[in-house]
């Protein structure tokens, strides 16, 4: 067990795509914890299989290795704004952040979240601009713009006096200054060792932590996860947790996890400034003060940023439920959700009043969404889902919706065409730059409803050129009149087989999203109209057959590839009178027929 002076406690957070997780491959890799013949991979700490599809990480992890005699705590944190109550949670955990930034693209919209979060937490971080092999970096722009960040947000003198080094994660080096050899990460970590902090607390003191993050695990419940503030903490201790009412229970430690390296491991005892998982206490929750019997503190609680979209997940009613999956009723959809609200308490889950068949799931954005249905989706859940849903507020009387901050890269060429749109959707530019080889970056303060259904859009626009991120930034009054999809849909009328015949007669009529001889039901959503209304068509007609034969050969029907709707896709393109069919093996779009209770509240 390490004293607190030999244990550094540090979280690495960035904009999303800026490289963290590969920095800490390398920061593994010498660290000397693999064996020699050991086989690793990349993005070791992306474990999750939907993390290494979409090269993104999702959750916060947590990994320790040891540098000379030193333990050091590394948390890799998601970069995307919709996991950003991961972001939240880790940082009450760490004493310092390393803050990557892209040496070409500079500070981004999610680098202004989490900068603004330790910078409030009093944290001083440690900036390494990342990438610096990249043809177009120019790491001096970045440094200046961190800098102008760090003024921006209120940084102290102390916080704008900030280390710095470069490095280039995907080649395993870093360095104090530009032009030095580029050798290992060995400057990062005296970095680390120089500039972050040792944990405060004394082992003789009584026991003290508090649950910054919470796993779960089938064999032995909740685990709550944090650092210890502290004293010293032994398997088979008892301990008092206070939960945020200030309520006092009774439990006894069953398990201490830590990690090293990749691994985790059982510990018979940890210490103050370890950063490890308690389970014995099946009931705790984010922000628990966890103690011993004869000291009970009641720590100030974890503020946690409220959800800003929901959706209603309900049962499949349509003609084609139960050919995919085997997880089909309300009952054991209910189960899977609840089981998920136990360790990802960023969503919310509740009962929709009145509808034993829905339930309502409540998040930060559509990809934190997307995330939960597409884990549901590959362990054989069937259901539907509604259009998403932004969750409004009364503040002192006047109804507020959810606003983002959206940061936009186009080429100058579709920078019109883009400003317009965000304008019509209520965005207000806060800036607009172009730089020597033709990018225009923009900034817009826009409500979360503008956005929905516009990245489909975006990518047309911008013939897939385009860049558009977003983060959540406040409550506002509402803007009225916002547009939504401009395209109406084209509408299976029977039940059937996609023919090549009828296809090919309605390519002129809108895009499909079906391919030739797939199978459709009537109400099923088969296309997009190229104009606004929404069109019945025959998508099963063949072409009639006769005893007369032409001279020459028929006319052959080539058909276009159909547009492959994935999940973002078709969450961002429903409407409200749609529902989205999720099963394991396909994606489908149908009219919602609304049942007796939604009539009466749409009349």
């Amino acid at each position: 067990m390490h004293t607190p002076e030999k244990i550094r406690n540090v979280a690495i957070v960035a904009h999303i795509d800026h490289g963290k997780t590969t920095i800490i491959d390398s920061l593994l890799a010498q660290s000397n914890i693999f064996r020699d013949n050991e086989e690793t991979e990349e993005r070791m700490m992306d474990s999750n299989a939907l993390e290494k599809e979409r090269g993104i990480t999702i959750f916060a992890k947590h990994t320790s290795l040891i540098y000379e005699d030193y333990k050091i705590n590394l948390i890799d944190t998601p970069g995307h704004a919709d996991f950003s109550g991961e972001v939240e949670r880790v940082l009450g955990m760490v004493n310092s952040i390393i803050l990557l930034i892209d040496a070409a693209e500079g500070p981004m919209p999610q680098t202004r979240f989490v900068l603004s979060k330790g910078l409030k937490m009093g944290l001083n971080p440690i900036v390494v601009l990342n990438k610096i092999d990249r043809p177009h970096a120019n790491p001096d722009e970045a440094l200046n713009k961190t800098f102008d960040l760090f003024v921006e947000l209120g940084a102290t003198d102390e916080q704008l006096d900030f280390p710095y080094c470069y490095a280039s994660g995907l080649a395993g080096y870093a360095m104090k200054t530009l032009g030095d050899p580029e050798e290992n990460m060995a400057p990062l970590f005296d970095l680390i060792l120089e500039k972050v902090p040792a944990p405060t607390g004394t082992a003789e003191a009584p026991f003290l932590m508090q649950a910054a993050s919470i796993s779960y695990n089938d064999f032995v419940g909740r685990q709550a996860s944090g650092r210890i503030l502290e004293g010293v903490v032994k398997k088979g201790d008892s301990f008092t947790l206070v939960n945020s009412d200030g309520h006092p229970t009774h439990h006894k430690v069953t398990k201490i996890e830590g990690h090293l390296g990749l691994q985790k491991v059982d510990l018979e005892e940890a210490g103050v400034g370890d950063i490890v998982s308690i389970a014995g206490a099946p009931e705790v929750m984010i922000g628990d003060t966890i103690c011993t019997p004869d000291h009970i503190v009641h720590l100030p609680p974890i503020a946690l940023g409220e959800p800003t979209l929901s959706i209603e997940m309900m049962v499949n009613s349509s003609p084609f439920v139960g050919q995919d999956g085997k997880n089909l009723t309300m009952n054991k959809i209910r189960d899977r959700l609840l089981h998920e609200k136990r360790a990802n308490i960023s969503l919310n889950i509740e009962e929709v009043h009145g509808r034993e068949d829905a339930i309502r799931i409540s998040g930060r954005g559509e990809l934190h969404l997307a995330v939960l249905i597409e884990t549901m989706r590959r362990e054989s859940y069937e259901f539907s889902i509604s259009k998403p849903q932004v969750i409004m507020k009364e503040i002192d009387g006047e109804k507020c919706e959810p606003y983002e901050i959206a940061h936009v890269e186009v080429p100058e060429t579709h920078s019109g065409a883009v400003i317009d749109q965000l304008s019509q959707r209520k965005g207000e530019m806060r800036s607009l730059n172009t730089s020597d080889e033709g990018l225009t970056t923009m900034e817009f303060y826009i409500p979360t409803r503008g956005l929905m259904g516009f990245r489909n859009e975006f990518l047309t626009m911008t013939k897939g050129e385009g860049v558009l991120t977003s983060v959540f930034d406040s409550y506002a009054p509402v803007k009225k009149d916002i547009p939504g999809r401009k395209n109406g849909v084209l509408i299976a009328s029977e039940r059937g087989k996609a023919k090549p015949y009828a296809m090919f007669a309605l390519q002129d009529r809108g895009t499909l999203f079906v391919e030739a001889t797939q199978d459709v039901y009537e109400g099923m959503i088969v296309g997009k109209n190229s104009r606004e209304n929404d069109l019945v068509v025959n998508i099963c007609k063949e072409k009639k057959l006769t005893n007369v034969r032409a001279s020459g050969t028929d006319e052959n029907c080539i058909l276009i590839p159909p547009e492959k709707l994935t999940l973002e896709r078709a969450i961002d393109f429903i409407e409200d009178d749609e529902l989205l069919e999720i099963t394991p093996d396909n994606i489908r779009v149908r009219k919602r027929v609304l049942n007796e209770s939604e009539r009466k509240r749409k009349r």
